[in-house]
């Protein structure tokens, strides 16, 4: 699935010496200014590029969204698909030690035990065994086959770290509110010495709340604008005497409303449901002018490899109309019972692409009854807005997002209970199964609005390269800059 915008992005104007001088390549990102220096292991997405520059895993993902060596310089996968066994790459840590596979295993052991009680950590609950086989020689093995693993292995949370120290492509140095990477000699990565080549620029990364990220790039200030969401993206400037062009990642992940309160309305399923049935998602974001994206009911997108249990319609032979109907009289029979108007509150980011969306379904809730109410914390609201990259191409992921020991409201103990029994499943084919059926309980739930996929947009001076779109919207510094390490 790719995204495209259907308004006309005009011929890019070249960008003023302040995107690209002797100082390295300008980049911005949108968020606060301290939000790319933030250290631990659930960090922000300007914080993620940065460990994703600084350090490296056995595994990395490039700039076209593949998978491809990092610190571990070739590997294999056993014939029943549970082995990942990977050989390291000779690189040294600062003190001029060599990595080895012990320090590697028990870098991952590690991070996968702090990672526990997170969603990230229940997607490693797949890997059953790390152990060094030799100096150089680690073998990771799972509870049963999985495909996707390399791209989970591939995360930034998941570097190999020693006392606190990682090896990366780029050397980070602060500069007030600014990130300054510089690229590191190939031979540091334990690559031969590329004769003739043109070392990478460092990168200038600041991150800035939107107006001033999109003014920054339209003034020339940088060269790149990364990480922009649908919250956001009315800001992106497209015009015809517009600096750059505007790209969107086929993003693969959620964008929905998650049911944060089982109390008062809520507290009945087929209410819950009924928010659900009201919502027009295909004119959703029409007012984005944004073509290509998918709406969808469904938790688990449709299309998705590895994942041929494929829902139907969550409403089969329903119009709009007749949805709407149908939780208009849901509504109005809770009304007549309790003697109350139904009203619900939701958290959004700000932004102005907020704004809009909290229009439409004030709209949408608005004709079966509901009274829809902006909220300033998530804590305080009954519905919540997210918007997740997913980690790999699997239904698990998406699953995992609403397991019982992360959600506030309402969740489903059988979807987990399925979701686990699918960790150790002989083959693809009952694993797939399982899944299919965990989804079908979690719908049963309703915990959850699915709206479609997430949108992803970056502004790019026109001639950079380094950047491509991709499902995971991951765009390493080091390709910006003009190196490719692996």
């Amino acid at each position: 699935m790719r995204f495209a915008l259907t308004c006309l992005a005009g011929l890019a104007l070249a960008a003023c010496s302040g995107s690209n001088d002797d100082d390295g390549l300008s980049v911005v990102t949108i968020g606060q200014p301290e939000s790319i220096f933030e250290e631990g292991l659930r960090l922000p997405p300007g914080a993620q590029m940065v460990r994703d520059a600084t350090s490296s895993g056995i595994v990395a993902i490039n700039s076209e969204g593949e998978v491809v060596p990092a610190l571990g310089e070739s590997w294999i996968v056993t014939d029943d698909g549970r082995s990942f066994i990977f050989r390291l790459r000779q690189v040294t840590w600062s003190d001029g030690d060599p990595l080895t596979a012990e320090q590697a295993r028990a870098s991952l052991v590690r991070t996968i035990a702090a990672l526990q009680g997170t969603s990230l950590g229940l997607d490693l609950r797949k890997v059953e065994e790390i152990r060094a086989m030799t100096g150089r020689v680690i073998e990771i093995r799972l509870t049963g086959p999985m495909p996707e693993f390399l791209q989970l292995l591939a995360q930034p949370e998941l570097a190999i770290t020693r006392d606190g120290e990682s090896i990366g492509p780029m050397r980070l140095q602060r500069e007030g509110d600014t990130a300054i990477l510089a690229p590191v000699p190939p031979e540091e990565m334990g690559l031969p010495e590329r004769e003739g080549e043109v070392p990478g620029v460092p990168i200038r990364l600041r991150a800035l709340p939107g107006e001033e990220a999109n003014a920054a790039f339209a003034a020339g200030g940088a060269a790149a604008l990364l990480d922009g969401t649908i919250f956001t993206l009315p800001l992106a400037d497209t015009g015809p005497l517009a600096r750059g062009t505007i790209r969107l990642d086929p993003a693969l992940g959620l964008f929905g409303m998650i049911v944060t309160n089982e109390q008062g309305f809520l507290a009945e399923v087929e209410n819950r449901e009924a928010l659900s049935m009201a919502v027009d998602r295909a004119a959703l974001l029409e007012q984005f002018s944004v073509s290509g994206w998918q709406p969808s009911a469904q938790i688990v997108p449709g299309g998705l490899p590895g994942n041929p249990n494929v829902r139907g319609e969550r409403w089969p032979g329903m119009s709009l109309d007749q949805r709407r109907s149908q939780a208009r009289a849901r509504v109005t029979a809770w009304s007549r019972a309790t003697g109350q108007n139904a009203r619900v509150r939701l958290w959004l980011p700000d932004g102005p692409g907020s704004d809009r969306l909290m229009n439409a379904l004030s709209l949408d809730f608005a004709t079966i009854g509901v009274e829809l109410r902006r909220v300033p914390f998530s804590q305080g609201a009954d519905l919540v807005m997210i918007d997740r990259l997913a980690r790999y191409p699997g239904a698990r992921w998406f699953l995992n997002q609403f397991n019982c020991t992360l959600l506030p409201g309402p969740c489903s103990p059988d979807a987990d209970e399925l979701v686990t029994e699918s960790l150790k499943a002989g083959g693809a084919e009952e694993a797939d199964n399982l899944l299919a059926e965990a989804e079908g309980a979690l719908l049963a739930r309703e915990a959850y609005i699915p709206l479609g996929a997430p949108v992803r947009w970056s502004l790019v001076r026109s001639g950079l390269e380094g950047f491509s779109e991709n499902s995971w919207s991951r765009h390493p510094l080091y390709a910006l800059a003009g190196v490719e390490p692996w």
